[in-house]
């Protein structure tokens, strides 16, 4: 009778989870903006655990921790990020980082397997200072040039200097080994309800949103708020709400069955009670796996923006600002985190795109990626009341190891 296959030690992945926890804390979750000193001191800690899965850990000069295996026989890398947006949840990028370090403390060292599990922290998966850039770096599409233009949208300092006042300025960054490893497994919290309402353990990830960004601007006239008669106001505040009310009017009648769309910051100019704004401004997000559903979308925004403009009271602008490349998850991969799941979590998993980003999408351009979802408690990610159920996360850690197993195995 063949001997069972390893499994993740619970308590462990508990302990260090919490371990993470205790560094940054803020009321029941954690404040850590990359390249904080809570930021610093959890991708030592990470650095520190390391050669207990006989790897050895660099921190590189753009934040990213690697750990690495001289052992010959394929090569899975796994990981998520440890900084976390501001005030907010526990497990998201922790969790996935934890996961990483287990199965690479349970696989490395099982005599009968050929091969190893990389572990990875990525620097700034929440856009601290830009968009992915610690993965971005890690596949070759961050240049010095990016370096030198990104800076914290916080307090405005530019990451060459956040770079120097936590000791990296001037250390090399890592690049991808192309064809060194057999792909990159990520798990992570659901950030939605979704398992949880439906009873479900585990997430298999089908694909990964891409996002798309739009600065849309209305230009009207500043007068004066008290003498100038309603008839012929060209109040570019007023404008801008009216095509906020017509986005939610006609988009669900082109949308993709998963299409979201976000208005974000909002600015008036001059902003004053007794001013008519002569100008606003908002952010607009619009998020998909189906790039089709988005084009129809930006078409009807374009639309929207002429029939504004036919008018003649304001001018409007629509300017994409961040164009989004959607990522589908390998095949294989889901299949193992399948076959984990039937074994650890009594199948119950379900395949789900994902509609947040994730450094998976940035290494699937590289080499074959997955992802495992996890339960949230009340579908709640980015807050500091985030959680999931202790026996969820447990239960995850070991479909997750067993996915990695059966990769290794393939």
């Amino acid at each position: 009778m063949s001997a069972p296959p390893p499994r993740a030690d619970g308590a462990r992945v508990l302990a260090d989870l919490n371990a993470l926890r205790a560094i940054g804390t803020y009321k029941t979750g954690v404040h850590k903006p990359t390249f904080s000193d809570a930021h610093m001191r959890s991708l030592q800690w990470l650095a520190d655990r390391l050669p207990e899965a006989g790897l050895s850990a660099t921190i590189d000069g753009i934040g990213n921790v690697l750990g690495v295996s001289s052992k010959p026989g394929p090569k899975l890398l796994a990981g998520s990020h440890l900084e976390s947006q501001n005030h907010a949840g526990w497990l998201d990028g922790p969790l996935g980082v934890i996961y990483a370090l287990e199965a690479a403390r349970v696989l490395n060292a099982d005599g009968g397997l050929d091969g190893v599990v990389e572990v990875a922290s990525w620097c700034d998966e929440e856009g601290h200072f830009g968009s992915f850039l610690g993965s971005r770096s890690f596949v070759g599409a961050v240049s010095e040039t990016d370096i030198d233009a990104a800076r914290d949208r916080n307090s405005d300092r530019s990451m060459r200097e956040a770079l120097q006042s936590v000791g990296l300025g001037g250390r090399a960054r890592i690049s991808a080994e192309r064809g060194r490893h057999i792909g990159y497994l990520e798990a992570h919290i659901e950030q939605g309800e979704r398992l949880e309402t439906s009873g479900l353990k585990i997430g298999i990830v089908t694909s990964i949103v891409g996002i798309w960004q739009y600065r849309i601007a209305f230009t009207g006239e500043q007068n004066h708020a008290g003498t100038t008669r309603m008839a012929i106001r060209k109040d570019a505040g007023l404008a801008l709400a009216k095509f906020c009310v017509a986005i939610d009017e006609r988009f669900p009648k082109i949308c993709g069955p998963r299409t979201v769309w976000t208005t974000g910051r909002i600015t008036l100019d001059p902003g004053a009670p007794s001013i008519i704004p002569g100008r606003a401004e908002m952010l607009f997000q619009v998020r998909d796996a189906d790039v089709t559903a988005v084009a129809r979308l930006e078409a009807d925004l374009d639309a929207m923006s002429e029939e504004v403009n036919a008018q003649g009271r304001c001018h409007v602008t629509v300017e994409c600002i961040r164009k989004g490349t959607p990522a589908m998850m390998d095949g294989k991969f889901q299949d193992a985190i399948e076959a984990a799941s039937l074994t650890f979590a009594g199948g119950k998993s379900l395949r789900i795109p994902s509609g947040a980003g994730h450094d998976a999408q940035v290494l699937a351009t590289i080499m074959p990626a997955g992802m495992l979802f996890v339960p949230s408690i009340g579908g709640i990610s980015h807050h500091w009341t985030e959680n999931t159920a202790d026996e969820d996360v447990v239960t995850g850690a070991r479909v997750f190891v067993d996915a990695c197993r059966r990769l290794l195995t393939q």
